[in-house]
Formats: C-alpha cells, sequence, structure tokens
C-alpha cells in the first residue's frame, strides 16, 4: 500500500473515530452533552484536530443522522421483503419505525427532534428521502385511486407519522403506558390508517 492511501486510510479512521466517540458520549450522557472538547478527549486528540475532520458540531451532527437513515431504510426494506399485500407492507413499514426508535434512541432523538432539537438538513439526505419514498409508494399502493395526487399520500403519511411519532414520543421522554399496551395502541392505529386511507 503507498503512502497516499495509508494517509487516506487513516484520515477515514480517524473520521470514523470521532463519530463513534460522539455517540459513545451521547450513549453515556446524552446529545446535551455533546461537544468538540469531549469527543476530543474521548479519542485523545486536540480539539482543532477535530476541526479537520468536521467544521462544528452540526457536521458531526449531520453525519450521525445520516448513519441513523441508512440504518432505518435497512430496517424498512428488510421489514418489506417479509410481505406479500400492500397492507401488510405499510404495517410492517411502521412497526420496523416504532422497532427504531426503541432499539436505536439515541439516532431516533437526533433524526425526529425528541427531547432534543433535530438537525436541520436531514431532509436533504438521500437514505431520509428514500425512506419516506418507500412509505409513500406503500401507501399509494393501497389507494383505490390508481393515481393518487401527491398531496393525498402525503396528507396519509403525515397521518401515520403524527399518531406513532407522538406515542414513540411519550414512551420516550416519559414512559407513558406497558408494552404490552403501547403494542395493542400502536397495532391499532396501524389498521386504523389503513382501513381509513381511501375515505
Amino acid at each position: 500500500m503507498g503512502s497516499k492511501e495509508r494517509i487516506q486510510r487513516l484520515k477515514e479512521e480517524t473520521r470514523i473515530n470521532i463519530i463513534e466517540a460522539a455517540l459513545q458520549i451521547v450513549k453515556e450522557d446524552g446529545w446535551q452533552a455533546l461537544s468538540m472538547r469531549k469527543i476530543a478527549d474521548k479519542i485523545e486528540y486536540t480539539a482543532p484536530i477535530i476541526y479537520e475532520y468536521f467544521a462544528n458540531k452540526e457536521g458531526i451532527l449531520l453525519e450521525l443522522t445520516r448513519r441513523g437513515n441508512v440504518l432505518l431504510l435497512n430496517d424498512f426494506k428488510e421489514a418489506i421483503a417479509k410481505c406479500i399485500t400492500p397492507e401488510e407492507q405499510l404495517a410492517a413499514i411502521w412497526m420496523a419505525y416504532w422497532d427504531f426508535a426503541f432499539t436505536h434512541k439515541e439516532f431516533y432523538q437526533l433524526m425526529f427532534g425528541v427531547d432534543m432539537i433535530c438537525c436541520e438538513m436531514v431532509k436533504s439526505q438521500p437514505e431520509a428521502e428514500a425512506a419516506r419514498k418507500l412509505t409513500y409508494d406503500a401507501i399509494a399502493a393501497i389507494m383505490t385511486d390508481p393515481n393518487p395526487s401527491e398531496e393525498i399520500i402525503c396528507r396519509k403519511y403525515f397521518t401515520f407519522w403524527s399518531i406513532i411519532h407522538g406515542l414513540i414520543s411519550i414512551n420516550l421522554v416519559r414512559k407513558g403506558t406497558n408494552d404490552e399496551m403501547n403494542q395493542h395502541i400502536l397495532k391499532d392505529a396501524i389498521n386504523g390508517i389503513i382501513k381509513a386511507i381511501n375515505d
């Protein structure tokens, strides 16, 4: 391996170490504790070196948001691959969304602004757009109108999102109800919205 390749590999390893250190800090102390100084201390570098890789904390948050969106998109793809009907696929997407929120709590908080301010540039990330498109396509597949408008699909999407995100937020910020009750509420909400999609 040439020196150029070795330098590039070391740079990429350092970048990964910065991101992993940031995530570890968040898991230990919460998003409010994250700072460039703490990241530098965690990986035993000086703060100026961190700035060589990320211009500011927002740059790190953006990369963490991208990673969260990659995980969520993969979860969606795995969920719908196990289903046959569009209704099953749509329900599986929202169940995967629910599971993601509790399996990857820190990512979810950052991506969707639960108990913190979410990363502002998330909407421009292709992974976030791809996950949204999978959901839009599943909604459109259920609709009786063969050419539903984007506005109608968007409205149905936000109906799902507002209810499920609301239930997740209640449980992340302060414990709402027990797991069994949550599952009943979640399934009732998903099934109810699916039944009402063509109303």
